[in-house]
This record gives C-alpha cells, structure tokens and sequence, in this order.
C-alpha cells in the first residue's frame, strides 16, 4: 500500500534536457527542498496510519478488525491519491499543478487537529466496518490523499527542473522515510507522548511540510518555464500492455495486499490488537517494495522461487498444525518471515513487468488498483463471505497459482511444480475448511471474528454444546437437565469468578459481566438477583439466548448492553455491583483499552463498598496478572489470583482469576480457605494507561504442545 513504487514513475522522463536556470546553490537549495518534501510527506503519510487507527480503536471495542479495515481506507486512498498525481502530472503545466496542490493542503488545514470525527454512538451497531470507513474518511481524508499523491508529483517536479536528475535516491529517501515513521510509531512516539499528544505532534508536522511544500513548488515553478508540458508531450513510443499483463499487474498487486491483510488479521486475533503488531507486517510489506523496485538485481528469481517453495510449506503446516505457532515467539517470527517473502516474490515479479516509461503512470495505478482491491477482499468482504479466515489459505493458494503464470515461459517443469504446489495449497484450504467445520451445528462471522457452535458428547454421552471463536472456547452447556445448569469452562466453582459470586449468595446481588460468552455466569443466579451482561458483538447475543439456555434458565434477572463495555459504563449511573467480572476476549486477545488505569477507575465506580472486581486473565500468549496487579495497586486495592485446575469430565477448564476488592472480610476468608498463586511483577513493567502499554513485557516464554484439533 506503500507510495513505494510510484517514486520511479519519473524514471521514463528525461530528466537532462533542461537545466537550473540559477546559481549553483539555487540548485543545491532546490535538490534539498525536493528530497525534504518527499522525506516528510513520506513520514507524515505513515505515521498517521497507527495513529489515527489506535485513536479510534477503543470505540470499535478494541477489535483487531478495526486496523484491517484502516487499511482499506489506506489503499483506496492511496489509489484515488496516484489518480489525481497522474492528472494533473499529465494535463496541467507544472506552475497550475504546484497551485492546485498547495491550495488543496492549505483547505486539509480544516481536518486538524488529528482526532476522530463523525464517530457514530449507537450502541447496536449493524455495520461497523462502514463506520471505521466512514469515521477515518471524514477526519484524515484529504489530507491522507494529498500526502498520497505529493511524493509522485514532487518527483515529476523534480525531472522536469533538475539536468541530470535519477529518481533512484529519492525513492530510497521516501521508502526509508516511511519506514522510520512506522518503526519509530511503537519505540518511540506511542511509549512516550499521548494519544491526544500524538495528534497536536502530527499536526504541528503537517503545517510545517505544507510550508516546505509551497516554498519547493514556487522555486521548482520557476526553474522550469519551457518544460511545462515535456510529460505530455513525450508519447509512448511502444506498444501499450495488453490486457493481460495488466490483468497479472492487477493480481500480483492484490496478492501482496491480501499477504498483509490476511496474516496480519491471523496474528492479531490471537495475540492482541496493538499497534506493534500492526506496524510489522505492513513495513515489512512496504520493504518488499523497496528492494523489488530500487535495483533490479536486488531481486533473485532463481533464489525467490525456491524461498517462495519452503515458505508455503512452513505456512500450510502452520494451518495444518496450530500447536507449531503456539507460542508468540514463533508466531509472529514465522508468519512475518512468510509474509515479506512472499510479498518480495509479488513485488520483485512486478518489478520485472515494468513498462516501457511512457506506460508507467499506468502501471502504478494499475497496481495500486490491485491493493486496493485485494483489501478490500480481506477487510470488507471476507467477513461477509467466509465464516472463518479461510482468505490465509485461500491466498496462499493464491499466491502459488501466480507462480504458475509468472514463471510460464520457464518450462513445463517449473509450471508442473507450482501447479502441484497450487493444489497442495488448495488442500491445506480444503482441509482447514472441513476441521473448521467438524462436529460445528453453526458457524457464522462478522466484523469482531468467526464463531462457531459445535455439539458433542461427554464420557456418559451426554450431549453439550461449545462456543468457540477461532481456536479459543468461550463456553460450554450440557444439555440435559440437571447439568444444564451447572457453570462450565472458566467458571466453575472453583473459579475465582465463582468464589466471589459465592460470597455474596446469601442477600441479593448485582453482578455486571464484561463479555456474554454463552451466558455461563448467569448459572449462579437466584430469584431476587440482577444480571447485567456487556457484549459488543450481536452475534454473540443471538448465539447466547438461542442455541445455549443459561439465559432462559436462571431465574435471575438478566439484561444485555449491546455496545462497547467501557463507553457503556462510562455513560451509565453508578451502578453499585456487587461483583463485576471482566471477560472481555477476541480469540485469545484482550482488548488493550479494557486493562488501563482509566478502564479500572471506570470498574471501581462501579462497585458497591466492598464489592468485588474479578478480571479474568488466562491467556496463551500474554502474561497479564502483574498488568492487573500494578492497576489495583495504583487503585490503591488489594489483589489475589486464583487459579483451578481442569477438569475434563465436567466440561471444567484451568483458569486464572484476579481478585480486586478492599472488603476485608471477603480476603480473610479468602485467605484461610483458598490456595492462591503470587504474582510476580517484572522490575520494568509500567503501569499500562491508554496512551501507554507494552506487549513483550509480559509475553510468556516459548512452549511446545499439541493444540486442541478445534
């Protein structure tokens, strides 16, 4: 999604064929203004893309959908940004062009400061990828299409004014300009300024480049009067592409953009939605660019073919079997390395395609049709269009079918070898399709993640039913009475969840669960209790109330908030609960905005005097107990971490519950009667805010095990 390739568009102009009309140093000022331009539109473009998503992140309830979507966002515009730096390079003299383009920067002035704007507050929202869009478009449009196409136009600039110009040290200049920015977004500028902080920063940057921006035009402007029109002039003195190539420009484009989509969503799901893992992939997608356009020897077909052959075996087995990435440590490293080779092989085969130079405005926006395409495939459709991430394999099948076409005119061998790895490919679908579905009596999918609904029986074969998003359980229920209404999973009675309801089971209750699951909780309800459950996701409730009867079963009483938990709670009265039990997951991945020192001061409000906090904490990748532990002691709370083991012949899973109260009487019981685990909190860990969290601190050590088949 990078401007990446459009920085050598000026490759076909000949650059020699005027001169700077003044000094030395004029030129010199120019050549620096030039670069300076391309080097800060480049920065500023990349550095809003995770800024502005973690802004809005919280109010699409943490979802790792939401960066998917951003980036949507993203190559749309940066393709309308190539369109408009095409038309005006090709039909406006270069001094109306530099106008248009300053005028048009000073009118984005109106979108700062960065913040989200036209945020939608319905609670039920039916479609929150179109609010992502709608939100992101409204707030950094323009200006986002603007620094888009100012690279391409700096650089045409740059040929028509400069004798003896290469557009080769500016396309390095810009792609390591994006690179910085992307990098520098979670080491340096998130740990350090805040979110609102980060804004006004980016803002301050934007005013300032426009600056440098018009300054460069009027001297570019007037260094070159007589070749104003020299681009549209030169004619294309070969054949256009034909349909063809273009049609594989378009699908090797879409190939990397669905690479980056795609694995990016499979990592997040199951870790966590964090800006670090957002910015991974996508520089090591833009790299790719960088190394397949800069130097064409950089690019080794001979060694990317045999790389490309190893990767999608290391990948399909890694779908085959996912106890081989269990561990964040091998995850992330894989997954990575899978997606920057196979985006080289796309972008470096690109590279290799290029046109003669009267057709390369062409081809840029033909593959940046291509991106745009290929995300709007994963972001939009996807979730509409499979009940699972069936597009990691079905790219990767993809991926390997290309490479029969790309490498046709190598030989029937080469062509017999990636046909079989295309079918090879196509089974790891077919069989990551058929175990998705085994056993399942439903499976559905939207905007927050796949869910499925599969029905077994137990030892005694007694039937019961089991939600699952993705790989991760989020509750079970026996079917016939009366195990139907015993509490199962993560929240059995010798849970933490289960000690702290417990204590209160003598009066009546009130008792707020963050996250509905299948509606287990709602097990330990009597007749003059109060239920109050907080889901985000519609499908989820539809799920609950229809296909699992905890619900319709307790004869408490039960409400479901449909919405966000946090902004829910913000905008509610104290509710005084007696117990609030946090249970808030996205596969495996907590959302980051619901363990911050403002989310815990929002709990704490709502809890009676001596009530209880219960956050649920087990989690495969992430080591969260000292995170909780350094919020309650900031709170200014006592904390205790309950842990019980599995149980298989009744449905009982290990989990770890921490315990956050001050009522004394509670804790002393709790003390005398219960095995507890300390928490041990590393010397470096910061109390995580939402302007500031650190993932690897708390990354669990690498561990090797058979994962569950489902």
């Amino acid at each position: 999604m990078a401007p990446v390739p459009a920085a050598v568009q000026s490759e076909g102009v000949a650059a020699g064929e005027v001169s700077l009309p003044g000094a030395a140093n004029a030129e010199r000022l120019l050549r620096f203004l030039l670069a300076l331009t391309i080097f800060l539109g480049a920065f500023l473009l990349f550095l809003i893309e995770p800024l502005f998503a973690k802004l809005i992140l919280p109010r699409f309830g943490g979802s790792a959908a939401v960066w998917a979507t951003c980036l949507v966002f993203f190559q749309s515009a940066l393709l309308l940004g190539y369109w408009y730096a095409d038309v005006t390079t090709r039909r406006l003299p270069l001094r109306r062009q530099s106008v248009l383009h300053i005028a048009l920067l000073v009118v984005s002035f109106c979108s700062l400061p960065v913040a989200p704007r036209a945020i939608f507050h319905a609670r039920d929202a039916s479609y929150p990828a179109a609010q992502v869009l709608i939100v992101t478009t409204a707030s950094i449009g323009l200006p986002f299409v603007l620094l888009s196409a100012t690279s391409p136009l700096v650089q045409s600039w740059h040929a028509r004014t400069l004798r003896g110009s290469q557009p080769y040290p500016l396309f390095a200049l810009s792609n390591l300009a994006s690179l910085l920015a992307l990098l520098s977004f979670p080491f340096l500028i998130e740990p350090r300024i805040s979110s609102h902080g980060q804004g006004r920063l980016w803002s301050a940057l934007f005013v300032g480049f426009v600056g440098v921006c018009a300054l460069t035009a009027w001297l570019a402007s007037r260094s070159a009067p007589a070749v104003t029109t020299a681009i549209t002039e030169r004619a294309p003195t070969t054949a256009a592409p034909t349909f063809r190539e273009k049609l594989l420009w378009v699908s090797l484009a879409a190939c990397g953009s669905m690479l980056l989509l795609s694995i990016t969503n499979h990592v997040m799901e199951n870790v966590a939605p964090v800006p670090l893992l957002w910015v991974l992939p996508l520089a090591l997608y833009l790299l790719t660019f960088t190394l397949a356009f800069y130097r064409r020897n950089l690019y080794s077909r001979w060694l990317m073919v045999r790389l490309l052959a190893v990767t999608l075996g290391s990948l399909g087995y890694a779908i085959y079997d996912p106890s081989f990435t269990e561990s964040l440590q091998v995850s992330v490293p894989l997954f990575c390395a899978g997606l920057f080779l196979c985006c080289l092989f796309c972008h470096g085969e690109l590279a290799k395609r290029r046109p003669a130079p009267g057709h390369l405005t062409s081809f840029y926006l033909v593959i940046s049709l291509g991106g745009a395409l290929g995300a709007i495939l994963v972001g939009i459709l996807a979730p509409y269009l499979f009940a699972a991430i069936y597009e990691f394999p079905l790219t990767l099948c993809l991926t390997a079918l290309l490479a029969v076409f790309a490498l046709w005119p190598d030989g029937w061998l080469t062509r017999a070898f990636w046909a079989a790895a295309a079918i090879g490919m196509a089974a790891v679908l077919a069989y990551n399709t058929h175990a998705y579905k085994r056993d399942s009596i439903l499976t559905v999918r939207n905007f927050y993640g796949g869910l499925r609904v599969q029905q077994h029986r137990d030892w005694l074969k007694q039937p019961y039913r089991t939600l699952y998003h993705g790989r991760i359980e989020h509750g079970a229920q026996f079917l016939n009475p009366p195990k139907n209404l015993v509490a199962t999973t993560y929240y059995g009675a010798d849970s933490g969840v289960a000690k702290a309801l417990d204590y209160f089971s003598g009066a009546p209750k009130r008792v707020g669960v963050i996250g509905l699951g299948v509606g287990t909780l709602a097990a330990y309800g009597q007749a003059s209790d109060y239920f109050r459950f907080y889901e985000i996701n519609p499908l989820v409730a539809s799920i609950a109330r229809n296909w699992f009867s905890y619900l319709g079963d307790t004869p408490a009483k039960v409400d479901i908030a449909m919405g966000d938990a946090r902004l829910s709670l913000a905008a509610e009265p104290a509710t005084q609960f007696d117990v609030l039990a946090v249970d808030a997951f996205s596969g495996d991945a907590i959302p980051v905005h619901l363990l911050t020192q403002e989310a815990f001061a929002v709990y704490l409000g709502h809890l009676k005097p001596g009530g209880i906090l219960a956050i649920h904490t087990s989690n495969t990748y992430l080591n969260l107990n000292p995170v909780v532990q350094l919020l309650a002691d900031n709170a200014g709370y006592p904390a205790r971490l309950i842990t019980n083991s599995d149980d298989l012949r009744k449905l009982i899973d290990a989990s770890d519950w921490v315990l956050v109260t001050r009522n004394d009487r509670f804790l002393s019981e709790l003390d005398a009667t219960t095995l507890q685990e300390p928490i041990e909190v590393p010397p470096r860990l910061r109390l995580w805010t939402d302007d500031y969290n650190n993932l690897f601190e708390i990354v669990r050590p690498v561990r090797f095990h058979k994962a569950d088949s489902n």
